[in-house]
């Protein structure tokens, strides 16, 4: 005789919806101001399951993301049937949204989670204009999964497609000098993070966000989005060194927009938080350290005309990067040749620059060769000696320009 399977509709839907076991789903329930106890949900998963009160109805379609019809319940004509949510997260390319696919499993989420992993890592040695489409196809990917899923399974997807969708935001801001695209990108990881309802994600975002007018030197625009990013912060209990990372934010911010004094401060502050990490520091936060923060420093010590203190931070900040920080390296070797050209040392000046251009020609990074052309600009007093010709020939030889011309 064929033992009785139960109600396998149900149960198939609480797995895929990341809910292992009868009790997590009981719990995830509670959290939402609905009450059962377990002997209830193995009701649900049983033969002939009894239907619902109706405010447990509309959770249960919620958390697991099918009608009540397709859990396996009998339900009566003219019975109310909640309906299931949508997914606010737009695709990277406006474009008509396709029906989203069959409900996918609870490993979904782990596997779309393993590649933004991996794109993170590769951000760091794969050309910018080689690895954009990769991410933002696999965001775009994500979005229409996310249709597809519910539970836990659904917070975890929303959660890597924020991180895919910052990442997309940081090649076009940062790579690619597309700072409007960057803002559009941003958005959306912010919608992603909201649906994951993760605060620091939010909170790393609108700091992001902040660059975009404090580059343009909007400083009323950055301040009101570096509010916001620290209210986020809070919320998500951050540690010293991500609120350290705040402050390094905020100081870039008002160091390009005049105000290198407060930059300064906030420097400061950073320095004395940015070692405490009583709190977990999140596992995607992999753009920023002591020696980096030493970076911010240099730059707006340089910027404030303390030559002497810039150099000192700079060359320390140089010894102690690692040895994959390769883009980095680049603004660090531009910054000091700004140095060198202000204190009045123009062939050293050029020679960082002609370092920083080398390494760029395989580590392309338009942040780097910003900063070499702002040392070009302020070697013009010399450009007729031999070195800053050197320099001219290396800035625009075949490779930099086609680099320049292809991010």
């Amino acid at each position: 005789m064929t033992r009785p399977t139960g109600n396998a509709r149900f149960r198939a839907a609480r797995q895929a919806a990341g809910y292992r076991t009868q009790q997590e789903l009981v719990d995830a329930l509670a959290a939402r101001g609905i009450h059962i106890g377990l002997r209830q949900a193995r009701r649900y998963e049983a033969d002939n399951p009894p239907l619902p009160q109706p405010d447990v109805r509309q959770a249960l379609v919620d958390l697991l993301g099918r009608p009540l019809d397709e859990l396996g319940f009998n339900v009566p004509p003219g019975t109310g049937t909640p309906q299931t949510s949508a997914s606010l997260i737009a695709p990277a390319n406006r474009g008509p949204l396709r029906a989203s696919s069959a409900p996918q499993p609870a490993t979904a989420a782990a596997d779309f989670l393993a590649v933004t992993r991996a794109h993170r890592r590769l951000y760091w040695t794969v050309t910018p204009s080689v690895l954009h489409p990769a991410v933002a196809a696999h965001a775009t990917l994500g979005g229409q999964l996310l249709d597809a899923t519910t539970g836990r399974t659904r917070q975890t997807l929303a959660a890597a497609l924020a991180e895919s969708w910052l990442l997309a935001g940081r090649i076009e801001f940062f790579d690619l000098r597309e700072p409007d695209r960057a803002g559009d990108t941003w958005v959306r990881a912010l919608q992603a993070a909201g649906e994951a309802n993760e605060a620091l994600l939010g909170a790393a975002i609108l700091a992001h966000m902040a660059f975009i007018p404090g580059w343009a030197g909007q400083r009323p625009a950055a301040t009101e989005r570096m509010v916001a990013a620290r209210t986020y912060a809070r919320r998500g209990q951050a540690s010293g060194h991500f609120v350290a990372w705040l402050d390094a934010v905020e100081a870039e911010c008002a160091t390009r927009c005049g105000d290198t004094r407060a930059a300064l401060n906030l420097i400061a502050h950073a320095e004395t938080v940015v070692e405490d990490t009583a709190s977990p520091t999140p596992e995607w936060m992999d753009w920023f350290s002591a020696i980096r923060l030493a970076a911010f420093k240099g730059n707006t010590q340089l910027t404030a005309g303390h030559l002497p203190q810039a150099r000192e931070t700079l060359l320390h900040v140089l010894n102690e990067l690692p040895e994959d920080a390769d883009k980095q390296l680049t603004v660090i070797l531009g910054d000091l040749g700004a140095v060198e050209a202000a204190a009045g040392r123009p062939e050293d000046a050029a020679q960082y620059a002609l370092r920083a251009l080398e390494l760029l020609e395989t580590h392309w990074y338009a942040t780097g060769l910003e900063r070499v052309r702002e040392v070009r600009r302020a070697l013009g007093p010399w450009e007729h000696e031999q070195y800053v010709r050197d320099l001219d020939d290396r800035l625009y030889g075949w490779g930099a320009v086609v680099s320049a011309l292809a991010c």
